[in-house]
């Protein structure tokens, strides 16, 4: 950390140059190692090629290039007006980096969540201290080899282990702290920046709703919650935690939503190739416990040996069973009822504001309801998950599910200080701010409107 700070001081991260040309050897280094990449992921979840590029290699890669697109119009110092107060003066918004940065990402996409936030700490100029999940190992060790490959420890650099390394970084003076993780988590991680009064972005998590009224396109709406809930087997911080379907609509959706389900991973998803595995088993026996809740309408198959639970739909629910008390995180899909929306937005209102919210419906002014009455982090009007993939949208959470966004320039201005400044004129000097001038008070009452 030392080094990293000498480093950042000496003026090595600030040039648009430098930063440019680490991004472009971090896209050359990801194209290098794509193969490795791969098997880690495919070792520490199971994920296969295609899922491994889309949610994460490929995630990256078009976000650094992003990057390195706009980076230099981020960058430039931004004028704002000036009021007539400080008439003869310009006004500027100038970006600086922090400084040393800290980097703790999770074990469900082990790579993104520590790559993504990276591109937005060398966007801006900072070094790195990257602290990858223990759950993911070998996904941690290839990026511990990935970044020795491509970065002087100076600059960027990774440190693995287990928690007795995150309490000893988060105890050390950064500039800017930015965690990825659960909720319980988080709110250690504040309380030790807040003790040192660090800067910090937390992305959470939570219970995110997906509401299917009555005049949805059932066949498309489950193709696309299918997608959302089991990516990943479900261990996806956005992932659609439940289903609110509109009560006449409950039986169709469960039959097309198996449907989806059987055209993704086949008759027996347990036996898919391409169909994730729980990354630990302390995970899979806190998933299988909530099997024996409600109703299981279909799916509920398990491995232990390979830690896959199938894809399952869960009925007969309410808010007082155990699995409606917390974020899932797998591949189970409670289902609830509703008459009217209001029952929806008051029940989702009671409880801590999610990360993302899901909709699925035609109606022009629903929508608009629900979005305006409705507090959550980021989401899709029918569809899910895809907003996270847009560089042009802010991505973080609100209360509970997070604080502060990134992605895109939201990852620029997330690791940035902006410095405001005003440059004086010396051609004239306005008399009136001073003590003991004249009718000062009139006429700044005139002024100061």
């Amino acid at each position: 950390m030392e080094a990293q700070k000498q480093f950042f001081l000496q003026g090595h991260t600030r040039a648009a140059s430098a930063r440019i040309h680490a991004l472009t050897k971090l896209i050359h280094a990801i194209q290098q190692y794509e193969h490795e990449i791969t098997d880690a992921l495919q070792r520490d979840l199971h994920k296969s090629e295609t899922e491994a590029y889309i949610t994460e290699i490929g995630f990256v890669l078009m976000e650094a290039r992003h990057t390195i697109k706009s980076l230099k119009r981020w960058m430039k110092p931004k004028r704002v007006k000036t009021p007539i107060t400080h008439f003869g003066s310009r006004s500027r918004i100038m970006p600086e980096p922090y400084g040393t940065t800290l980097i703790i990402a999770p074990w469900n996409y082990p790579f993104q969540l520590a790559v993504a936030p990276l591109i937005g700490a060398l966007a801006a100029g900072n070094t790195a201290i990257i602290k990858p999940s223990e759950w993911a190992p070998h996904t941690s060790a290839l990026l511990a080899k990935l970044i020795t490959s491509v970065f002087p420890r100076e600059h960027v650099a990774v440190v693995e282990g287990a928690v007795e390394e995150s309490e000893a970084l988060l105890k050390l003076p950064f500039d800017y702290i930015f965690f990825t993780g659960s909720t319980a988590i988080g709110k250690k991680v504040m309380q030790a920046a807040a003790e040192q009064l660090i800067p910090l972005t937390l992305e959470l998590g939570g219970k995110s709703p997906c509401i299917v009224h009555h005049d949805a396109d059932l066949a498309l709406a489950a193709k696309r919650i299918a997608f959302g809930k089991w990516t990943n087997a479900g261990q996806t911080c956005i992932a659609p935690d439940y289903i609110y379907v509109h009560e006449s609509m409950k039986d169709a959706l469960e039959h097309e939503l198996r449907k989806a389900v059987t055209q993704f991973y086949g008759e027996v998803p347990l036996e898919a190739d391409h169909y994730p595995s729980i990354i630990s088993d302390r995970h899979y026996q806190r998933l299988t416990a909530f099997l024996q809740e409600g109703t299981v309408a279909w799916g509920g198959q398990c491995d232990s040996e390979r830690r896959r639970i199938a894809p399952t739909l869960l009925t007969d629910m309410n808010w007082q069973h155990a699995i409606m008390q917390e974020e899932i995180f797998g591949p189970l899909m409670p289902v609830l009822t509703y008459s009217s929306m209001e029952e929806v937005i008051q029940a989702v209102q009671a409880h801590p504001k999610p990360l993302a919210l899901y909709l699925f419906t035609k109606e022009h002014a629903l929508q608009q309801e629900v979005l305006s009455r409705v507090s959550f982090g980021g989401g899709c009007v029918n569809d899910t998950l895809m907003h996270i993939a847009s560089p042009y949208l802010p991505f973080g959470g609100v209360g509970e599910s997070g604080l502060g966004s990134y992605h895109g320039k939201a990852s620029f201005d997330a690791f940035s200080h902006h410095k405001s400044v005003l440059f004086q004129t010396n051609r004239f000097d306005l008399a009136l701010r001073y003590p003991g001038v004249k009718n000062a008070l009139k006429w700044m009452k005139k002024v100061m409107k």
